[in-house]
Parts: structure tokens; sequence; C-alpha cells
């Protein structure tokens, strides 16, 4: 089988742009790729005063792709656990599932404590983490029972009729992002970012892992193989030239957006708790999100590389080992599908729309790597 494509997206403010604009033009995006044939839209959620993200409410968003595409997996990724009620969740995945016809898959993770704060949510990271856990136990449970009960530190029910179910047997395929290990022993499908130098490793590990925690040879929940994917910030053009030049003004405003109006939201509050690094401290005991040197020198078997590179001349910032974009024509793109393949990976996530990106040159990009990049990997 070939790779599978997907695409991430944060729908952020486009200059000069009403809301219903934008929403427009990233509703007719997914019906490209629905057509096209990608796998996945995964929708992150942010919420202010965060700027990345003009869709808070992912389901919304997702219901109206639903009746506009039908093929294409809708993935809210992620949902932040902690801000949300688990029942409220349960309900609103099962009528997306519906909606969808079965096409909804979920991601799951913690979201950062200072947005906990300011939503009035368990801003303490041990608490937040607890919430997290509790959060996902009750929803994987409740997708899956007809009477919830359940006692925890945040949450209790006594026998609560359940009288939603997904579509999906026994449930919607589940997610987690940025963390590998986390997401093997959870039996989830797993999304990082970062490098091509990074990921390699963190393929191995993701495979490795998953056989010592669900078993050799073990599928998902619903039957299917483990996806793990890297998310490629990207401009393809006809020119490097001209991709560069796309690339550096949205990539810019793109990393402006995702960290600096939450900090200096603090910064104006006095919030010192959450300042010089302590915007999102990590609970303790939880896997780190690198590979360690056993995955950096490769597997046990050697048949899967440790480290990969990327073609440099495509790099249009690389402003940290997290964050990238890579910009180039369609030849510098099936020179780093080449490279990424040999990871072992099963997945690429494609981000084609960010910062004040205009939609013309993202769907210019859309329409190069459909013609000119996929069809030599599917």
């Amino acid at each position: 089988m070939g790779i599978e494509f997907g695409v991430f997206d944060h729908i952020e403010p486009i200059p000069g742009q009403e809301l219903d604009q934008v929403y427009a033009d990233r509703l007719k995006q997914v019906e490209i790729f629905d057509k096209a044939g990608f796998y996945g839209y995964h929708l992150a959620e942010h919420h202010t005063p965060a700027v990345h993200s003009l869709a808070p409410s992912q389901n919304v968003f997702l219901a109206a792709a639903s009746q506009r595409t039908e093929r294409i997996k809708l993935c809210p990724c992620i949902y932040v656990l902690p801000l949300h009620h688990p029942l409220r969740l349960i309900e609103e995945i099962c009528m997306l599932d519906h909606l969808s016809d079965g096409r909804l898959e979920v991601g799951v993770g913690r979201g950062g404590v200072l947005e906990a704060y300011f939503w009035g949510s368990d801003w303490d990271v041990e608490g937040n983490f607890t919430k997290y856990n509790e959060t996902l136990d009750i929803v994987r449970q409740g997708l899956n029972t007809d009477f919830l009960t359940y006692e925890g530190q945040f949450y209790n029910f006594d026998k609560l009729p359940m009288r939603l179910h997904p579509k999906q047997d026994p449930h919607p395929p589940f997610w987690y992002m940025r963390n590998v290990e986390t997401a093997a022993v959870d039996g989830m499908n797993s999304i990082i970012v970062g490098t091509l130098d990074s990921f390699a490793p963190n393929v191995t590990r993701f495979k490795d892992v998953w056989e010592q925690s669900q078993g050799n040879g073990a599928m998902t929940a619903q039957g299917t193989e483990p996806k793990i994917g890297l998310v490629t910030h990207m401009v393809i053009a006809n020119t490097e030239e001209n991709a560069i030049k796309a690339a550096k003004p949205a990539w810019e405003e793109y990393l402006w957006n995702l960290s600096a109006p939450r900090r200096m939201e603090a910064e104006q509050r006095g919030l010192d708790q959450f300042i010089g690094g302590q915007e999102n401290p990590r609970p303790a005991g939880i896997p780190d999100r690198e590979a360690d040197s056993r995955y950096r020198s490769g597997s046990s078997t050697g048949e899967r590389p440790a480290g990969a590179t990327e073609p440099e001349n495509a790099i249009a910032q690389r402003d940290s080992a997290s964050f990238r974009v890579l910009a180039g024509t369609p030849d510098t793109f099936r020179e780093y599908m080449d490279t990424y393949v040999e990871t072992g990976a099963n997945y690429f996530v494609c981000a084609f729309h960010f910062g004040n990106m205009s939609a013309d040159v993202a769907e210019r990009s859309i329409e190069l790597f459909i013609d000119k990049v996929m069809p030599h990997y599917v």
C-alpha cells in the first residue's frame, strides 16, 4: 500500500477578509482534498486570547464540511480534553459520526495550561493532566456503553443512560499529537511536528512501542494499520524563488499568531507563572517527545533509517526544531517525499494554508501537490 495523505489546519485570520469568506475558502479546499483522495482533514483547537484559530469549535466547522464531502475523514486534532465536558463531547462525537456517515476520527490532547487559565479551567499542570485522563476515560467508555458509571476527581456518573452511540464500531479512531510513545501505548494513531532528522527515529519508536504495548502485528481498534505522520507546512510554486517569496511572510505571521498574543496577554496581566518558558509545562513522568539514543542509532533489526535529511535550499525559514516550513517546486517536494518514505512512515500530513497567506497561493500549492507530487506515492 502506498503512503496516505492528510491535511492539518488552524484556520487563521486573513487580512482584509471577513470571517464568512475565510470559512468559505477553507470549505472549498476541503472539497478539493475530498475529491483528490486525501485520507483526512485534521483541524486544531485553540481559543481566545490566541488568534491562530478562527474555528475554536471544530465540531461546528466539521459538521459543515461533512455535508460537502463524501470520503475524507474529518478529524478534530486535537480536542483539548480539559476544556470539554465529557458528556457533551460524547454527544457531539456521536452526532458528527452520523452526520459524516462514519467519517469522524478523534484527536485528543491536554492543551496548554495558559489557555486553561483563561478558560477558568484547572491550570495546575498536574490537575490539568488528571482532568485530561479522566475526560479521556469517560469519552472512551461513554462511546461504547449503554449506561455510564464513573467515579473520579472531577466527574462522577451513576448508570447514566447513553442515548447516542457513534456510527463506527466500537468507536471512531483515536489520534494523539506530538508524542508517538503516548499514542502507541494508548493504541492511537499519531501525528507529530519537527524535521525529518527528528521524525525518522520517532517512526521507529512508534512501531516498536506499538508492538510492545498492543502486540506483534496488532491493528487499531478499527482493524486498520496504525498511522504515523509528520506535519509539513509547505508552499509549492513553479520556481524555488517564487515559493520562498510566498512562504516567508506567511510563515512569519504564522509563528507570531502561534505564540505572541497569549504571551503578551500574560505579560500585560502580570501572570508571572506563565512567563519565561512556563507557558506550557509538562506533567511529571510522561514520555519525552523526542526519541532517545536507542532509536536514533537505528532499530533492533536495522531495517529502518535512524535519520534523514531534507533539501536545504527549500527551507524558507527554520525557527525551531518543532515548527518549520518547506518551500520549493514539485521536483523539490518529490525529492523530499522520497526521503520521507524511507523513514517507514505511512502517513504524510500537509499544511497548505497558514499565516496571512491568501487563498489563491494556498490553492496553487494544493493544485501542484495533487497533480505533480501525490501520484508518485499513492
